[in-house]
C-alpha cells in the first residue's frame, strides 16, 4: 500500500449513526436552525456532564478560548502564559486579543506546561494561565492553581483556561476537566471523543463570565433572538462576533452524547491492548496515560523512544502509513519556534529543549471507537516492521 492511499487503519473517524440523521432530519423539517431549544439542551446535558454551573455552544473550541480571554478582560500590554507544546489556536486566541503569549517548557514525562516553570513565567502583567490538557491527559492542576495563587498574593488575578479539546472522559483528583479552571473550553472537530460536525463548548461555574461569553457570542446583542419583547428590537452592550453554534450541529452533539459511554470503553480497552504489545518493543516508550492525580481520557497513544535516543519519526509515519495504519503528530513544532512566532518573539537557542525533543519524535497512535483489539495488534505489528525498516 502506498503512502499516499487511505489507510486501512485510519488515525480517527466520527461514527455518524442513524440517530445522529435522524436528530439533524428534525431539525431541518422544522423551522428553527439557529438560537433554538437543541442548542439549549445540548448546554444542559454538557454541564451535567462535566459538572459545571454553565456549559456554553460555541462555533468551535478555538472560538470558546478566545470567548474566554475576552470574557476575562485579556487585552494588550496583558501576558498569558501558554504551553511550548500545544495546538496553535491555544496560543493564536492570545495574539487576537493584542495580549503576549509567554511559553513555557514540556514536563518530560506527561508532556503537559512543565509545573516547575511555571512559576517563572509569571509576572506582574500576567493575566491567565492556558492549562492545555496534552492528548487528553490533566494538567496538575493544583500546582497550576497555587501558582496562580501565590502571584495574587501580589494583587494580580490570575485565571485558568483549561483547554479540554482532547480531554472529555478524563479525570483529575476526582474531577472533571472544564469544572477545574475560571472556564474550560471543548472541541467537537470530527476526530474527537465526539462531534458536533464542528463547533465547540465553554463550561463554567462562573455566573459572569456565562452572561458575558453568550453576549459576546453573538455580536454582543443585550437580547438574544428568543429574549426579545419586541421582535427585531435589540441594544448592543459588548463588542460581539458571531460565535454561534447551529441547531443540527447541536442535534448531532446530543446524540454522540447518548453514546459516549460506549465510546470511551472502547478507546480505554484499546489503549490497555496497545499498550501490552508495545511492551514487546524495546525502542518504544508509550506517554502514561494516568500519572498523579491524573487520568487520561485517552484521545490517542504518544509515543516516543527511550529518552536518550532518537528515531527518524517522519520515516516511521511514512512506514505505518505504508502498511495501511494513520498515525499523526500532537505536535509537530513547538508553538515559539513557528515561523510567526519565532520572529515575533524570539525565543533564543534551545529555549524549549523539552518541547523540542517531543516535537522531532513523537508519534500519535490511534485508539478510537472506529478500531478494536484486534487492530491494536496490528498497529503494534506495524510498528515494529517500520521500526526494523529505518535500521536496514
Amino acid at each position: 500500500m502506498s503512502a499516499t492511499a487511505k489507510p486501512d487503519i485510519p488515525f480517527a473517524r466520527p461514527l455518524i449513526g442513524q440517530a445522529e440523521k435522524d436528530a439533524v432530519a428534525a431539525v431541518l423539517s422544522g423551522h428553527i436552525l439557529t438560537h433554538g431549544p437543541v442548542c439549549a439542551e445540548f448546554e444542559r446535558r454538557f454541564a451535567a456532564l462535566i459538572g459545571t454551573r454553565h456549559a456554553v455552544t460555541t462555533s468551535s473550541c478555538t472560538t470558546a478560548l478566545h470567548l474566554s480571554l475576552w470574557a476575562l478582560g485579556v487585552d494588550e500590554g496583558d501576558e498569558v502564559v501558554v504551553p511550548a507544546m500545544t495546538h496553535v489556536a491555544t496560543a493564536h486566541v492570545v495574539e487576537h486579543c493584542r495580549a503576549t503569549p509567554i511559553f513555557v517548557d514540556s514536563d518530560a514525562t506527561t508532556g503537559n506546561i512543565s509545573v516547575e516553570r511555571l512559576a517563572t513565567a509569571i509576572t506582574p502583567r500576567t493575566k491567565a494561565i492556558m492549562a492545555m490538557h496534552y492528548v487528553g491527559l490533566p494538567c496538575e492542576m493544583d500546582a497550576i492553581h497555587a501558582a496562580a495563587a501565590a502571584a495574587g498574593g501580589t494583587g494580580a488575578t490570575i485565571a485558568v483556561i483549561e483547554d479540554c479539546a482532547t480531554a472529555i472522559g478524563a479525570s483529575y483528583d476526582g474531577k472533571t476537566p472544564g469544572a477545574i479552571g475560571s472556564t474550560g473550553c471543548f472541541s467537537f472537530y470530527p476526530a474527537k471523543h465526539i462531534t458536533a460536525m464542528e463547533g465547540g463548548m465553554l463550561t463554567t461555574n462562573d455566573d459572569d463570565i456565562a452572561w458575558r461569553v453568550r453576549k459576546q457570542r453573538a455580536f454582543g446583542y443585550d437580547r438574544n433572538l428568543n429574549e426579545r419583547a419586541t421582535p427585531g428590537v435589540y441594544d448592543i452592550v459588548a463588542l460581539g462576533h458571531n460565535f454561534r453554534m447551529s441547531e443540527a450541529q447541536a442535534a448531532v452533539g446530543l446524540a454522540q452524547l447518548d453514546r459516549l459511554d460506549g465510546f470511551l470503553s472502547r478507546r480505554r480497552a484499546n489503549s490497555d491492548a496497545l499498550r501490552r504489545h508495545l511492551q514487546e518493543i524495546d525502542e518504544v516508550l508509550a506517554l502514561p496515560q494516568d500519572h498523579g492525580k491524573s487520568r487520561s481520557g485517552l484521545y490517542c497513544l504518544n509515543i516516543v523512544p527511550p529518552r536518550t535516543a532518537q528515531w527518524d519519526r517522519n520515516r516511521l509515519v511514512h512506514g505505518l502509513a505504508e502498511r495501511g495504519i494513520g498515525a499523526s503528530v500532537h505536535y509537530p513544532v513547538p508553538i515559539p519556534l513557528t515561523t510567526y512566532y519565532r520572529d515575533k518573539y524570539p525565543p533564543g537557542a534551545g529555549a524549549f529543549p523539552v518541547a523540542q525533543w517531543f516535537a522531532d519524535n513523537v508519534i500519535s497512535l490511534p485508539i478510537g471507537p472506529h478500531l478494536d483489539e484486534g487492530d491494536m495488534a496490528r498497529i503494534a505489528d506495524g510498528l515494529k516492521a517500520a521500526i526494523r525498516d529505518t535500521k536496514s
